[in-house]
């Protein structure tokens, strides 16, 4: 993975994914979350920023899958991180990704945070693993051509998970229901990855199609976005991509939505059920550690957009 790997779902996506996800919750977890709204919302993209700061971070966003032989790929889904440690080693796991055992790892800590009554960890551990959950909900967090930069279609990470969000998510429905309990976290999080591996043909194809009936002037617009002049995919292309993928943004996103929420509720319920209304209201700032984790990803960030202007 890559630079652009940084816009995972995009800010905006991760956000709202975290957000909803409190409106899953069952009543007994409802009111903590939401006078935590903010924290869980605004932390969601702590991982992105610890990326570029923090040693081996980067490969819990994303598994590389293509990498392995399709009987490696069903062997890795069927073991624990012990196990395919032993059977492939660390390095090798490492260096393609991690975001499912990551995501089975954060499994533990959360439940054995609920079980302290820890408030500032059940929130930042909460706020963590929907970022992970989410980004194993994309395509392109699948790949090692994660950004079409193997097939010429450099710049389709950026817009698809965050270019196509901001324009259409408004459109969205997220009625998705009460969260659920997870019985095998390891599967679930593995029909994830599998799903979203899946869905690759259409990402790229579609793109590729789309790309041969419309001249560059018709694909690319100039826009503004956090205050620079950029060269995005103009909205006329994103509609009709859009529309070709047959709401798979919307979908993924609605799934990640509703696998954050059964996440929590599952540890919540693993923990014994503990009242959560007793622990109130988590008051953050940031620290010096959190500055530096913003300046690391900001540095980064100007690198990713001097590289989209040569889209």
């Amino acid at each position: 993975m890559g630079v652009f790997s940084s816009f995972i779902w995009g800010f905006y996506a991760h956000q709202q994914i975290n957000r909803l996800a409190i409106y899953t919750l069952p009543e007994e977890m409802l009111g903590f979350y939401k006078k935590n709204i903010d924290y869980v919302t605004e932390n969601a993209v702590n991982p992105d920023r610890r990326r570029y700061a923090v040693e081996g971070e980067a490969p819990r966003h994303y598994i590389d899958l293509d990498i392995y032989p399709k009987e490696v790929q069903e062997d890795l889904a069927s073991l624990s991180w012990s196990k395919a440690v032993e059977k492939y080693s660390e390095d090798t796991l490492m260096a393609y990704g991690v975001v499912p055992w990551q995501v089975v790892r954060m499994k533990y800590q959360l439940t054995d945070a609920f079980v302290k009554r820890d408030l500032p960890n059940i929130l930042r551990l909460s706020a963590d693993v929907g970022h992970y959950i989410a980004d194993a909900h994309v395509p392109l967090h699948t790949t090692e051509n994660y950004n079409g930069q193997m097939t010429n279609q450099i710049g389709i990470h950026g817009f698809w998970e965050s270019r196509l969000p901001e324009l259409f998510s408004n459109d969205y429905s997220f009625w998705i229901g009460q969260a659920t309990y997870i019985n095998n976290i390891h599967e679930s999080i593995w029909d994830v990855v599998l799903s979203s591996h899946a869905a690759l043909d259409s990402v790229f194809g579609f793109e590729n199609e789309l790309t041969l009936k419309m001249d560059d002037d018709k694909k690319f617009s100039v826009g503004e976005r956090n205050g620079q002049t950029i060269k995005q995919y103009s909205k006329d292309f994103s509609k009709k991509y859009h529309k070709m993928l047959e709401g798979q943004v919307e979908k993924r996103m609605r799934s990640s939505v509703k696998m954050v929420g059964n996440f929590w509720y599952t540890c919540w319920v693993d923990a014994g059920q503990p009242n959560l209304d007793e622990l109130g209201v988590f008051e953050f700032e940031s620290n010096g550690d959190e500055v530096e984790l913003k300046k690391a990803w900001l540095r980064q960030i100007l690198k990713v957009r001097k590289e989209a202007d040569d889209i």
